[in-house]
């Protein structure tokens, strides 16, 4: 059985920070918070997500804001992430891992039918055994989305040979729910206070968390 990656999207394969941060501003605006900068939202944020608005209302959002906050937000976010990209070295990363004789998939908690063309359009599809992105509601977590993927993966993946890579403290959880392991990225939507205390190896690059995957799953 070979070393798998799991890839997390947005904020680790996908430079969309700045994207992110326009479109909650903007969503923020809905329920009258005022903007954050980069370094307050990612002091801020956690997942999941109506968890970090209730953070910023002092109570839970109602439905109906809620569905404010979500609309506004991805409304935006389709706007701004359009003049995003790849974060530096992802295409040498996936084809390195690759041509080392391991596998690796994605899996997103951006709305699948809006994710797979994007991946596609960057031309990363052919590196990975499967492409998922979320089905159903936002603003979930991603443990029972992570234990369907590799179900799905079937025999050609084994968790226990698996690491998931990702920006967020969730993306360890729902490893750690499904039996695999996590390394977290300080690129994204998370800073390394908020991520050092989950547990899991902490790096500042995409090309140490690939090298550190090897080593825990080879």
């Amino acid at each position: 059985m070979r070393a798998h990656i799991v890839w997390d999207w947005n904020g680790t394969l996908f430079h969309d920070m700045e994207a992110v941060l326009g479109a909650s501003n903007a969503a923020f605006a809905t329920v009258g918070i005022g903007p954050m900068t980069m370094q307050e939202y990612r002091e801020q944020y956690e997942i999941p997500i109506p968890r970090f608005y209730r953070r910023l209302l002092g109570r839970m959002p109602s439905e109906a804001e809620w569905l404010l906050l979500d609309d506004a937000f991805h409304d935006r976010y389709r706007e701004l992430s359009a003049a995003c990209g790849l974060t530096d070295g992802v295409l040498e990363l996936l084809a390195g891992w690759r041509a080392a004789g391991h596998s690796q998939s994605l899996l997103s908690m951006y709305e699948h039918e809006r994710l797979v063309p994007i991946v596609d359009g960057f031309g990363l599809t052919g590196h990975f055994l499967r492409v998922d992105g979320r089905s159903g509601p936002s603003g979930g977590q991603k443990a029972e989305h992570l234990t369907r993927h590799l179900a799905a993966l079937g025999e050609h993946v084994d968790p226990a040979r698996t690491v998931l890579i990702g920006d967020a403290a969730d993306d360890a959880l729902a490893a750690l729910h499904a039996g695999a392991h996590a390394v977290l990225y300080t690129g994204g939507s998370h800073t390394r206070e908020k991520l050092e205390p989950v547990g899991v190896p902490v790096v500042d690059s995409l090309a140490e968390a690939v090298e550190l995957a090897g080593r825990i799953a080879g």
